[in-house]
């Protein structure tokens, strides 16, 4: 007998255990690192002082580079160079104490989540949802929930950010109903509405918007090129079903996984933990047939507002539905959408009785996002001081030179491009706000290279999108901790950037491959009617 023995050779399924293992033991260390950090409210405050101190130190030095935008376009400087401005001079100062309220009142996500919410609350207070949930999933197969969700979250983008503020929380409550992780849900929905938000089966209302800044871009090489609102529209479709397909197989193989059994103890307290899924009383399905009665009507009155060529809520000049009051007012449609079959849900159970149940419920709505308000106020002077400085411009335009310095003239140029789209979107969170520093930069570049404005824009967007779910500085951010706060309170912002970090990473990954494949591999349109190359 030999006095040596052999060791077995490791199996396939040994490998793939360990590459799991190293990478749940990665995850943990981004989750680590990430609640060194300080409270998210303290954090926000800390980079709004920040931005001041360093954009008086580049005012000092007089930072600035030379700006891409053409002569006459708004907010380009005679001098025509963008210049970092100074707020810790007394111009500076004046400028912040005078806007520090403006600055929280006039930042767009907060009304939008308090008018929204404020309908949705009537919808839980009355018991709508609560039975509308339960009648769904006593019925639904659960191996289908997640990929549902996922699905929703995507083509929720249609209605701009209504995902934000009714899906991704509604996702968490399902989750815990059929007795899973509440946070796993409300996971894989902000995957699906924030990272998938460049992946739709209709056009948005960021399309339209984006494919302006990137035809005024285009024009600066050829003033008669033209670009439509459906610019990405055949890749946005094919990209629909791949973050489904991909944030349903994340979730299932890592983030749950990863999660593991809820503990309900670390939950803030009024959290419901009640996992027993009563069958619906004869009183609440008759509540949901006059529910949905009104669901019905509101929709009807929807429609006549929009779909005949004499609807009121069409653009008044141009009679179109895009850039219409039904898109840009879609909030307050939400409002409507949620409290009218509240309220009708409520009267037919009793559960409302009056006006101040009514009022009770939007009460309630609001209580619980104290914690979200206070984060809106530092995140909103942060995003304000970030704005004036210029510091974000600066940043955009020295990447684009250093791009442009490589001297890449083949597809791969696009790998880099995307690349830093996802770096700057990790600190201009909006994406208008980033295409229209990046477009007049990156559009007329890669045009003189060879490449269309519309695969141009199809690039940008997979950046843009897939960094949205780990950065802090995207304007919903805040809002995914107060609802995740909940579930685990005194969640860090650490936890939530390793949650989300598997979907952004996998996404990156599969929607580069789907953009070379369908592009370069097979030759397909983004829109139609869509050349890939600029002659």
């Amino acid at each position: 007998m030999s006095e040596f023995t052999s060791t077995p050779s490791p199996t396939p399924e040994d490998e793939e255990e360990l590459e799991s293992g190293r990478f749940s033991r990665f995850l943990d260390r981004v989750e680590w690192l990430g609640n060194l950090l300080p409270h998210p409210v303290t954090l926000f405050a800390l980079f709004a002082l920040g931005v001041v101190v360093i954009s008086g130190i580049a005012g000092w030095f007089e930072l600035s580079v030379v700006d891409p935008r053409p002569e006459g376009a708004a907010g380009r400087s005679d001098s025509g160079r963008i210049e970092a401005f100074s707020l810790l001079n007394a111009t500076g100062l004046r400028m912040i104490v005078e806007n520090l309220v403006s600055n929280f009142v006039e930042f767009v996500p907060l009304g939008t989540v308090l008018v929204a919410l404020l309908g949705v609350g009537v919808a839980e207070h009355s018991g709508l949802l609560s039975a509308a949930i339960r009648a769904v999933v006593l019925k639904a197969p659960d191996r289908f929930l997640t990929i549902a969700i996922v699905f929703a979250g995507v083509v929720s983008n249609t209605a701009s950010e209504a995902g934000y503020v009714v899906l991704v929380p509604l996702a968490a409550v399902i989750f815990l109903a059929v007795g899973r992780h509440p946070l796993v849900g409300m996971a894989a929905a902000f995957a699906g509405v924030s990272a998938g938000y460049s992946a739709n089966l209709l056009i948005g209302t960021v399309d339209p918007l984006l494919a302006g800044l990137t035809e005024e871009a285009a024009q600066l090489i050829d003033p008669e090129y033209m670009v439509h609102p459906a610019v990405n529209w055949y890749f946005m479709i094919v990209s629909t079903f791949l973050i489904t397909i991909v944030g349903t197989l994340v979730t299932a193989y890592i983030v749950e996984p990863r999660m593991g059994e809820y503990d309900a103890s670390r939950a803030r307290e009024g959290v419901d933990d009640d996992r027993a899924m009563e069958p619906l009383t004869h009183t609440e399905l008759r509540g949901l047939l006059w529910a949905g009665v009104s669901v019905a009507v509101v929709c009807i009155l929807f429609a006549l507002s929009v779909v005949p060529e004499w609807g009121v809520l069409r653009n008044p000049d141009t009679g179109e539905v895009l850039n219409s009051p039904f898109l840009n007012g879609m909030v307050a449609l939400i409002f409507v959408f949620f409290l009218v079959p509240g309220v009708v849900y409520g009267v037919v159970t009793g559960t409302i009785e009056s006006d101040e149940d009514v009022i009770d419920g939007m009460a309630q709505a609001m209580s619980s996002l104290g914690l979200y308000i206070v984060l809106v106020f530092f995140a909103a002077q942060f995003v304000s001081f970030f704005g004036w400085t210029n510091l974000g411009a600066i940043f955009a335009v020295s990447g684009a030179d250093f791009l442009t310095s490589v001297g890449l003239t083949g597809p791969i140029i696009f790998v880099f491009f995307i690349l830093i789209c996802c770096c700057v979107n990790l600190m201009l969170g909006s994406a208008s706000a980033q295409w229209a520093m990046t477009a007049p930069i990156f559009v007329p570049m890669l045009m003189l290279i060879g490449y269309s404005p519309e695969v141009i824009q199809a690039a940008y967007r997979i950046g843009d999108s897939t960094t949205n779910i780990i950065t802090p500085m995207m304007s919903y951010f805040g809002l995914i901790l107060a609802f995740a706060d909940r579930y685990r309170e005194g969640i860090g912002i650490g936890t939530v950037i390793s949650l989300m970090l598997p979907y952004s990473i996998f996404f990156l990954l599969s929607w580069m491959i789907l953009f070379f494949l369908w592009v370069f591999g097979l030759g397909l349109p983004v829109r139609p009617e869509a050349a890939t190359y600029y002659p």
